[in-house]
């Protein structure tokens, strides 16, 4: 469910203590494998970067594809995404470098906002000791914060209650049909997708959005102001 689609990238809050995590290097197959056995979100295989004339391009070989790299090989793609790291080691068997992929709307849900906004709002929530999912970082400025499954259908409702307009925020639900990239998938040439917050035994439960949606209102409505303002 796209509230509203912004995708400028910005730099991270300097007030907030850099916290981003690259996941250790390795086969791809290692991290699709460990989030379906540790974390038991379904995963599957997408797109990956090759090397063409010293330039790297998106294996689909779209020219112009829009996310080389990190997108779904296959429209079916939620057909293939599997829970069972035996699948996965078989599917990733003739596609090493396939980046990971993970499905929302199952075990969890997607609040995506600006990172700048996504900063000032985590800074604001470990404040107020509000519980917290894994976080995710992508290299086009953009924070990702894990709920529970079902949370993106109440995201409209949530926004509106708190007295702001859904479609001015530019916050982004993700849920049943969406999908996210996972580290460490690496966006064309920006980078690799990275943690913000790894996925911890003490971040197994996720939280509700209502739990976190009021500090992510809250940042995107100020900066969306601002910007008006300008």
């Amino acid at each position: 469910m796209n509230i509203t689609t912004a995708t400028t990238s910005v730099a991270a809050d300097p007030h907030l203590p850099e916290q981003r995590t690259e996941p250790s290097a390795g086969p791809m197959v290692e991290h699709a494998a460990r989030y379906a056995e540790e974390r038991h979100w379904d995963v599957f295989p997408g797109t990956w970067l090759e090397i063409s004339k010293g330039v790297p391009r998106c294996s689909c070989g779209a020219a112009d594809c829009p996310a080389p790299g990190a997108h779904p090989v296959q429209e079916d793609w939620a057909t293939q995404a599997t829970g069972s790291a035996t699948v996965v080691r078989r599917m990733w068997s003739d596609r090493p470098n396939a980046s990971v992929l993970l499905p929302t709307g199952r075990t969890f849900d997607i609040v995506e906002v600006p990172e700048t906004t996504g900063c000032l709002a985590l800074a604001r929530m470990e404040r107020m000791e509000v519980r917290l999912g894994p976080v995710i970082g992508t290299p086009d400025g953009r924070m990702l914060f894990f709920v529970l499954p079902g949370g993106a259908a109440k995201i409209p409702d949530l926004v509106r209650k708190l007295g702001w307009s859904p479609n001015g925020l530019g916050l982004t639900a993700l849920g049943e049909g969406d999908w996210v990239p996972a580290p460490p998938t690496r966006m064309g040439t920006r980078g690799p997708v990275l943690w913000v917050r790894q996925p911890t035994a003490a971040n197994r439960w996720l939280p509700d959005a209502e739990e976190i949606i009021s500090p992510l209102a809250y940042a995107c409505g100020r900066d969306a102001a601002a910007a008006r303002g300008n």
